[in-house]
């Protein structure tokens, strides 16, 4: 049976975590084990719990339950649902953003490259992507445009960072994805990792040589990992010296380039056609 549990303010520990503790405190919270993450509205809720993500706990606005909020519940047994008028809930940070539901979740531990590229035809590797909302939404174009996996260098940022879970509107939880270990030296160690999984390297980025998006020698690979970078920078060019490929989108009216999220979404819809 759901426990509701009115509160006035959020000074105890298990309130503290929705709006005092950082992203890098929640990931660090069972530290050694995997942390917690904060997922917010209901569909992206529903997305981690069809993932099998453990809830901790919700947090929910006085009065805003509806059907699908209860059919939540219903799947959570016991676990507690803190509710607080509008006015408490305003007073945490970022909660205006929200869309009425908080839900504090267990993380997993991540699997290794090779459990990602198993079975896959195409990934995505994210070099350094460090905007939430760029990472969120490349995760939306990969669940949408047949991208198998994502794979990230430590350098970007978190998927289950709240923002980006937010804006992939819970792909993150559908999509499966690890980061490449922190001891191993990107680009080379890591571009050998991929290839001994069979895969071959197409660098998305803006050179003489590139080929274009539609060339047909983009179909062969059987495997291909398609490589983004870091927004406005772009690709190393030890990165870009690494891949087997690289690709450019073909741009018109004078525009030189797509935002890192805008390039994917063009370039898993073309480099994921059967």
């Amino acid at each position: 049976m759901t426990d509701f549990i009115n509160v006035k303010d959020f000074s105890s520990e298990s309130l503290r975590i929705y709006g005092e503790y950082s992203e890098v405190q929640l990931l660090r919270y069972f530290e050694p084990e995997p942390g917690i993450f904060i997922a917010e509205s209901p569909k992206v809720i529903e997305r981690a719990l069809d993932g099998g993500y453990e809830p901790l706990s919700f947090l929910i606005e006085e009065g805003t339950g509806n059907k699908e909020t209860d059919r939540i519940f219903a799947r959570c047994g016991d676990t507690p649902v803190y509710t607080a008028d509008r006015s408490v809930l305003l007073k945490l940070r970022g909660y205006s953003l929200t869309r009425g539901m908080l839900c504090a979740m267990r993380r997993r531990a991540l699997p290794s490259v090779e459990d990602i590229c198993r079975d896959a035809r195409r990934v995505a590797v994210l070099e350094n992507v460090m905007n939430p909302s760029n990472v969120g939404a490349i995760f939306r174009s990969a669940a949408a445009l047949n991208i198998d996996g994502v794979l990230l260098t430590s350098g970007s940022s978190d998927p289950l960072y709240r923002r980006a879970a937010r804006v992939s509107m819970g792909t993150v939880f559908q999509i499966p994805w690890t980061y490449f270990d922190k001891k191993e030296i990107w680009p080379k160690e890591g571009m050998n990792r991929l290839k001994k999984l069979g895969f071959q390297t197409a660098a998305m980025a803006l050179c003489e040589d590139s080929l274009s998006i539609q060339d047909p020698r983009l179909k062969i690979p059987e495997k291909l990992a398609v490589v983004l970078g870091t927004e406005g920078e772009g690709l190393e060019k030890e990165t870009i010296a690494e891949c087997d490929y690289t690709v450019r989108i073909p741009m018109s009216h004078g525009v030189d380039s797509l935002n890192v999220a805008a390039a994917s979404a063009v370039a898993f819809w073309e480099l994921g056609k059967e």
